[in-house]
């Protein structure tokens, strides 16, 4: 049996970080021992989907809840010296952008959906459109941490018109990452034609840019910013592998793992928790199509690095490991394991995998 780890990434406006910024969030499904999903477990840092989830695609959106920073940049949203009326608006937005930002982190969405309300008026009065375009993303990146998948669809979008509007390029990054949560949105909507043609713009729209991108020379773009590009297609193909497992498309979404784990190790390293994360995911991904002996190789490595750089998802790790040892029909190594996870997971408080972790220990103990 095995939880596949979901995480959530950091958008840092222009340019997002794969895994640099943020914490990660985990809203998993397990893997039965007999094979096939499980129940879905969520283990999220800011309290995924209250409401209007999709029970059956939580983890699609709960992986990309961890959105912490808009698509507009927080820098272009700075005040002026004090002085005349337009500048002392534009303190105020902002102090109100910090208080409500502040109540999403406090866990307080009521709260921080009405200090929103009061910017976004704020800014419409005062005709800053930095500001109401900042805002409107804030208020989608909360709807959709909420589950409210509607609202933040609508606002997804009017984020992304005030972008285009004010002479944003379609490849610029803070657009495909607006537009691969709302491929998210259409996914856990079920919506799958405007999933996959959403998945396949941010793919293919990030390779070609990627092509111009790694021609320059680094006095004309620095290989910090062609990194971010390779990074956010990493978070791309990871997302949209997620959904193909899903929905049961296993061969195409191991494709998509190993590309996403290629350009995580490259780039970040084989230590790094995401890095790990992909290994865990692709072993997982293996494991579903029965390709045992290759899944144990990955999720082996990947439970050695965990363990290596205490990763926050160790236990996560380690069931993964068991239930592929239980595949392989290696009952006492994985008891041994499971154990292990127990520990883990009772060290982290999470009750869910606590659970989970002792039924497939009691269905051991009945084994010969």
């Amino acid at each position: 049996m095995s939880r596949r780890l979901s995480r959530g990434f950091g958008l840092c406006g222009h340019l997002w970080v794969w895994g640099r910024r943020g914490r990660p969030c985990a809203a998993r499904q397990l893997l039965r021992p007999g094979g096939g999903l499980g129940p879905e477990a969520a283990v999220s840092c800011s309290r995924v989907a209250r409401h209007g989830r999709s029970p059956g695609l939580l983890p699609l959106v709960a992986a990309l809840a961890w959105f912490s920073r808009p698509a507009a940049a927080e820098e272009e949203v700075q005040p002026a010296a004090a002085g005349d009326a337009a500048e002392e608006a534009e303190a105020e937005i902002i102090q109100l952008l910090k208080r409500a930002k502040l109540s999403i982190m406090k866990d307080e969405p009521e709260e921080a959906e009405l200090i929103l309300h009061d910017a976004l008026r704020l800014a419409h009065q005062s005709r800053n459109n930095k500001a109401i375009t900042y805002t409107y993303d804030l208020m989608a990146n909360l709807a959709f941490i909420r589950g409210e998948l509607e609202n933040a669809e609508k606002l997804f979008k009017a984020t992304m018109s005030y972008l285009l509007g004010g002479g944003m390029k379609q490849e610029d990054n803070a657009i495909v990452e607006i537009s691969l949560k709302l491929a998210s949105i259409y996914a856990a909507q079920n919506r799958q034609e405007f999933a996959h043609a959403g998945y396949e713009f941010c793919i293919s729209t990030l390779e070609g840019k990627m092509e111009r991108e790694d021609e320059l020379a680094e006095d004309i773009l620095s290989e910090e910013k062609k990194a971010n590009t390779h990074l956010l297609l990493g978070m791309c193909l990871d997302s949209y592998a997620r959904y193909l497992l899903f929905t049961k498309q296993p061969s195409q979404a191991q494709k998509m793992y190993e590309r996403a784990l290629k350009i995580s190790e490259e780039i970040q390293g084989e230590t790094h928790p995401q890095t790990i994360v992909l290994m865990n995911d692709l072993a997982t991904t293996l494991d579903a199509q029965g390709h045992f002996e290759e899944a144990f190789t990955y999720v082996q490595r990947a439970s050695e690095l965990a363990r290596q750089t205490k990763h926050p998802e160790l236990h996560m790790v380690l069931s993964n490991l068991a239930a592929i040892l239980m595949h392989r029909e290696r009952y006492p190594q994985a008891k041994e394991i499971y154990q292990e996870a127990l520990k883990q997971a009772e060290l982290k408080k999470d009750e869910v995998s606590i659970q989970h972790i002792r039924e497939v220990l009691a269905e051991l103990s009945r084994k010969k």
